[in-house]
């Protein structure tokens, strides 16, 4: 009898050990997947700014797809306008240079990597979510563009609203986005 007790009572202490190492565990792994995860994502949000951003500089406006901004920065061309003499003297003769230079180039000078550029880290297969359009705004047209993904989306196991006890700041049902279609920004909601 005294054996029987003393095996149950040392499988409720190792059942017992079993449970709190969990339970200590589980916000650290938390914690450590979310940070690796959203430094992923947001990494991957400033590659597409700043391919959205060297579109618009050459179109004027930001691209409505991903197969569009990759078409363009691999195929078009940024145009260069050079200004001889001085603009601030009456008298100086003036000369302009227009200069054609591939975006390929300077895509390539900032290190941005066009290929699959849509997909999201951890996103197992999906891809941002990209809207691009012109708007009034202060009775000016102005080009605007929202780039999001939902947290739930790249968070894994992790997406489940139980592990927002573990972070006050945590939604999963929020987006990861940069841009906004009511107003002209490209500044990210991690910023």
């Amino acid at each position: 009898m005294k054996l029987i007790i003393n095996v149950v009572l040392a499988l409720a202490v190792i059942g017992l050990a079993a449970f709190l190492i969990k339970d200590i565990n589980e916000p650290i792994d938390f914690k450590a997947q979310k940070d690796m995860r959203e430094a992923a994502v947001v990494n991957q949000l400033k590659e597409i700014r700043k391919a959205q951003l060297a579109y618009r500089g050459i179109t004027g406006a930001y691209a409505p797809t991903f197969d569009t901004l990759r078409q363009v920065l691999t195929t078009d061309s940024f145009e260069i306008v050079k200004i001889f003499g001085n603009p601030d003297d009456e008298n100086a003769e003036i000369t302009r240079e227009i200069v054609f230079v591939p975006a390929l180039d300077s895509i390539q000078k900032m290190g941005l990597v066009l290929d699959d550029i849509e997909k999201v880290p951890y996103g197992e297969g999906k891809d941002f979510q990209l809207e691009a359009m012109v708007i009034e705004y202060k009775s000016t047209n102005v080009p605007v563009v929202e780039v999001k993904i939902p947290i739930r989306d790249y968070m894994g196991k992790y997406a489940d609203a139980r592990y927002m006890r573990y972070d006050n700041k945590y939604e999963p049902n929020n987006a990861r986005k940069f841009g906004d279609l009511t107003k002209p920004s490209t500044a990210g909601n991690w910023e």
